[in-house]
């Protein structure tokens, strides 16, 4: 229940889904996740990162720990799955 209590949190996803091919930086970051404020982005980072999902390092920026890749390729059978189900849907 933790964890989907996390990634229910407004962004969580969001962050962790735009970290899933690269590093970026907190500006790049804010940008990708469509003008998220800073005030909820740092917030999310910070718990992000004490759940040992997400990582920063001062050359690249944030990422996604190594525990937070594989909860991403996690979410790749369920994004097949939402655009199946969203071509039902219409």
């Amino acid at each position: 229940m933790a964890l989907l209590d996390l990634l229910g949190r407004r962004h969580a996803l969001r962050i962790l889904w735009e970290l899933r091919d690269s590093h970026l930086t907190f500006r790049s970051l804010q940008e990708a996740c469509g003008g998220v404020s800073p005030t909820v982005l740092n917030e999310r980072l910070r718990e992000l990162r004490e759940a040992g999902l997400v990582a920063v390092e001062p050359e690249l920026g944030y990422g996604l720990s190594p525990l937070g890749c594989e909860l991403v390729e996690r979410f790749v059978p369920l994004v097949a799955w939402s655009e199946r189900w969203s071509r039902e849907l219409r």
